[in-house]
């Protein structure tokens, strides 16, 4: 690996993709902005903030990220946790104070992510499980929709958790503003009506445009319309961390990083090209923790990649990081000549293009694709989204990292034990069951295959599988096939010693059967490797029933 992923993809750099790549880039661009301007809403910080996220961890993501199509800037998921985390340092909503917080929380982001890189935390690209993350982004989307729902209605209230703020909205109701309620509905038809009609159109840009027109042409602010006011222009300015928020932000920072990481991993993994090497986990945690990093420096909030303006950047014909640079010069374009056009903006507008693109966080299928196929994981699915819902984003984010554990540990506990059957006229051995009921047994001898690895947390669980069936069976020879099994633990191979003096007390002999080298050692080097001696330790099924038949 180069120093530089940037130095790979110049070297075969091809003429040719310079024009897809601009044309990519300006698509993405007409997405990213006006997005990422209606995000820096959503976490409660001026526009501009998320412009300057669009810019600069943009550019460093390309000079260093191993994704060509990524597209880093900020999400959903991300602004609601950086809002939920800026509103617990700054209740009072100062906006000097809110953007000192906000990059203050950047740096720290990027802080976390480099060092997760430099101790090569990687791994944690599947950390969350996907059930998980499915219940975890629906309740970040219904959070993200009932937040904008009042500036669509142009109603006023004290924000809290989400039950309150439901009773908050009803409350209010009657005090809403006809007119902004007709521009946030007019946008929500155009948004909804291009993304069926004409998806490929940058339905955000062309929604932004218009609301903008009609702001100008209507005096919309006149009539009561709120709309985003001064936005400053030129390039973002250095903005130094207040090193006395980072007790405050550090856990926060440490929920942002991890779902910064996983959304990022997750898109670039998902939209690689045929031929393109493939994202690099550590790599990207450097390159995500270093935008970051220099974007909380220049006033950027929290950013990773997104997966709707990567998916929009690989369609366009993205071929290089060239087109984020592209993307990113958009950015600056918009920061240095079009500031006071976007001051005209209704907040509606930009509400309606959050609600649009946070709904689709939210997928009925997907929980009930999951349902389908096991209900403890639609439950745990469930847990994530009420823990978001009730809870709050950033503890739902631990109710959805304890979901997963208990996932893992829930599965890692209870592995499966088959009992085995040879296919008829071949060696094949498979477990039993009633879509093969063709399939042989031996009189006398009963086999089984655990899977997984066996330790001291499951092995009296297949204990609890295997007796039952030695009961039933009543056979000479238990054979014992270890082909699925990726490791014995001690603890569990001195309950396997202790099953084995249990079955030889019955007249039953213990067979085992294709252990890998290291259980084997590990076997042959334990009293029960003494006790079974090689002759009861088998290559395969096969010579194992050949051994019995003999």
């Amino acid at each position: 690996m180069s120093i530089s992923p940037m130095l790979d993809w110049l070297r075969g750099y091809q003429k040719g993709w310079l024009r897809l790549d601009l044309v990519a880039g300006l698509t993405t661009a007409a997405v990213v902005v006006p997005k990422a301007m209606a995000y820096a809403t959503i976490a409660g910080l001026p526009v501009e903030v998320g412009l300057y996220t669009a810019f600069v961890p943009m550019v460093i993501y390309a000079l260093l990220g191993t994704s060509r199509p990524l597209s880093v800037s900020t999400t959903t998921t991300l602004a609601i946790l950086t809002g939920a985390q800026l509103a617990l340092v700054v209740p009072g909503g100062d906006p000097t104070a809110l953007l000192t917080a906000s990059a203050t929380l950047a740096v720290l982001v990027g802080v976390m992510l480099i060092l997760a890189s430099i101790l090569r935390l990687g791994v944690v690209a599947s950390f969350i499980s996907e059930p998980v993350l499915t219940g975890f982004k629906a309740g970040v989307g219904l959070v993200i929709v009932l937040d904008q729902v009042p500036k669509l209605l142009g109603i006023h209230f004290d924000k809290g958790g989400f039950v309150q703020n439901l009773l908050a909205l009803v409350q209010h109701l009657p005090e809403t503003s006809f007119p902004t309620l007709a521009v946030g509905v007019t946008m929500l038809v155009v948004l909804v009506g291009i993304e069926r009609l004409a998806p490929r159109a940058p339905a955000p840009l062309v929604a932004v445009a218009l609301g903008i027109a009609a702001s100008w042409l209507f005096a919309l602010q006149s009539q009561g319309v709120a709309t985003v006011g001064h936005i400053p222009q030129g390039l973002p300015s250095f903005a130094l961390p207040n090193l006395d928020l980072i007790a405050q932000l550090w856990p926060g920072a440490l929920g942002i990083a991890l779902m910064s990481f996983t959304e990022s991993i997750a898109s670039a993994r998902a939209f690689a090209g045929r031929g393109e090497p493939r994202p690099q986990p550590n790599r990207e945690l450097l390159a995500t923790g270093l935008g970051n990093l220099v974007g909380g420096l220049f006033g950027a909030m929290p950013g990773g990649g997104g997966t709707s303006q990567t998916a929009v950047n690989r369609l366009a014909g993205a071929r290089t990081q060239v087109a984020g640079l592209v993307t990113a010069a958009a950015a600056v374009a918009t920061l240095m000549l079009l500031a006071p056009l976007m001051g005209l903006m209704p907040m509606a507008t930009l509400a309606a293009v959050v609600i649009v693109y946070s709904i689709g966080l939210i997928q009925p299928a997907e929980f009930v694709a999951i349902l389908r196929i096991r209900r403890m994981e639609f439950l745990w699915a469930l847990a994530a989204f009420a823990g978001v819902v009730l809870l709050g984003t950033l503890k739902g984010i631990v109710v959805a990292i304890i979901a997963s554990l208990v996932a893992i540990s829930y599965q890692a506990a209870h592995p499966r034990l088959y009992v085995l059957g040879r296919k008829p006229g071949t060696d094949v051995f498979r477990p039993r069951s009633d879509e093969h009921p063709e399939d042989e047994t031996v009189p006398g001898l009963l086999m089984v295959r655990p899977e997984g690895r066996i330790f001291f947390a499951n092995a009296q669980r297949i204990g609890e599988q295997l007796w039952p069936l030695i009961d039933a069976a009543e056979p000479r020879v238990v054979v014992m096939d270890f082909s699925a099994v990726i490791d014995i633990e001690y603890s569990a191979l001195k309950m396997l010693t202790e099953g084995e003096e249990r079955l030889r007390e019955r007249g039953i002999q213990l067979w085992l059967v294709a252990l890998n080298p290291e259980a084997l050692g590990m076997v042959q080097r334990s009293t029960l490797g003494e006790t079974l001696g090689r002759e009861r330790l088998f290559f395969n099924p096969r010579t194992a029933v050949e051994h019995f038949h003999a």
